[in-house]
């Protein structure tokens, strides 16, 4: 390397760094190559070439530079982390579960990790022992992992209490007495007394989940009945097909802006002989109230109160389209069909390539094609609504 070339690192972080926040990934890894191109450098410029070339989707060159970091640097627990979110993504479930353990030494991560004074739950059998299963993320996270809560039982002998969120606590008890757990405390309340702990996204880790284990028996979770009359007598009449619809995820969720559209980015779906039913929560429900021309469009948003709704009325519509949001997995933990929007390089949970997933027999998957492309993903999925309506 030249002397002109020798890195001033903290004066190329401050350049690259609003790149990346911008989305000009290629300006980014430009910015970076002259000082790296030798195959040497800062670990610190490694790093952030890594998030400049993972969004353009070279994903085995990414894991290439996160595996040499990791090597290098095994007590940097944000890299390795974010080696578990590449490796999970490439369908590596066994190192990538074990890395995703990580994700409980970041900064980020505080708030969400449980400091339970017992051991953690590894996996063997503990027969008359009792085993604490404990949520701890997303919604979608809690709707997608409870199926696993089950092979925990199973395999651990244990008898089991299962800690959830409020949210879903009403939706979970439906499962009390049954093989899946034994007790059901929700988050922040004392649980009865445990011998051991697992948060509910470590029981792949300590169960060795492998691709070929899913998805297990679907559905999982069921509908309450008397939501199911309401909401039936609340639908009744409508034209049928009845596609419910979700176009924007959490606001604050750190990847929003990569995975949210607007509902005029879905005019191309509208049809004739179709009804959608928004069940878009947040700030973005207001927009159902003006949709795009020849949309049908009943919004149910502010008759939604809480997933005991939602559950019913995916129970009866005849299909979700959604953005990556939790009600995609909870229509797939009821078995229902679902059509998921993804971004270019989506979240780990839907690997690569694929249109369909292990996680959901009855879930397709509709990927932009380049990074930004929502235009092309509209475009497929109205031509198979066309199909689908007929």
């Amino acid at each position: 390397m030249t002397p002109s070339l020798v890195p001033d690192v903290p004066f190329i972080e401050r350049q690259v760094s609003p790149l990346l926040s911008a989305g000009r990934f290629e300006e980014a890894e430009a910015m970076l190559h002259p000082y790296l191109a030798s195959g040497s450098g800062p670990l610190a410029l490694w790093k952030l070439l890594a998030a400049a070339i993972r969004p353009q989707g070279r994903i085995a060159q990414t894991r290439a530079i996160q595996e040499m970091l990791v090597a290098h640097a095994p007590g940097d627990f944000a890299t390795r982390f974010d080696l578990s979110e590449t490796l999970l993504l490439m369908g590596e479930f066994e190192r990538g579960w074990r890395e995703y353990h990580y994700r409980y030494s970041l900064a980020h991560t505080t708030v969400i990790e449980r400091k339970v004074q017992r051991p953690r739950w590894t996996g063997q059998p503990i027969p008359g022992k009792t085993l604490l299963i404990h949520d701890e993320q997303g919604f979608g996270d809690t709707f997608q992992f409870m199926r696993m809560v089950r092979w925990a039982k199973e395999r651990s002998g244990a008898r089991v209490i299962l800690e959830v969120n409020a949210e879903t606590l009403s939706l979970a008890q439906r499962n009390k007495g049954s093989d899946d757990f034994d007790d059901i405390v929700v988050r922040g309340s004392l649980p009865p007394a445990f011998d051991v702990h697992c948060e509910m996204m470590s029981l792949p880790m300590a169960m060795g989940l492998k691709l070929a284990d899913l998805p297990g028996r679907i559905p999982y979770l069921s509908a309450d009945p008397q939501r199911l009359e309401k909401w039936r007598q609340r639908l009744a009449g409508l034209p049928r097909p009845l596609l419910a619809l979700v176009w924007a995820g959490r606001p604050t969720h750190f990847n929003d802006a990569n995975r949210s559209l607007t509902l005029a980015q879905l005019a191309p779906l509208a049809g004739p002989g179709v009804t959608f039913l928004s069940i878009q929560k947040g700030p973005a429900a207001a927009a159902a109230t003006n949709p795009p021309p020849g949309m049908s469009l009943v919004s149910l948003s502010d008759e939604i109160h809480d997933f005991e709704d939602t559950a019913a009325i995916l129970s009866i519509a005849d299909l979700l389209i959604s953005v990556d949001s939790s009600p995609v997995h909870l229509a797939g933990a009821l078995g229902r069909p679902v059509w998921v929007m993804l971004p270019f390089v989506p979240d780990w949970r839907w690997l690569l390539a694929r249109t369909d997933t292990p996680w959901y027999p009855g879930m397709r998957l509709f990927r932009q094609p380049s990074r930004g492309d929502w235009g092309s993903v509209m475009a497929t999925m109205a031509a198979e609504l066309d199909r689908f309506a007929t």
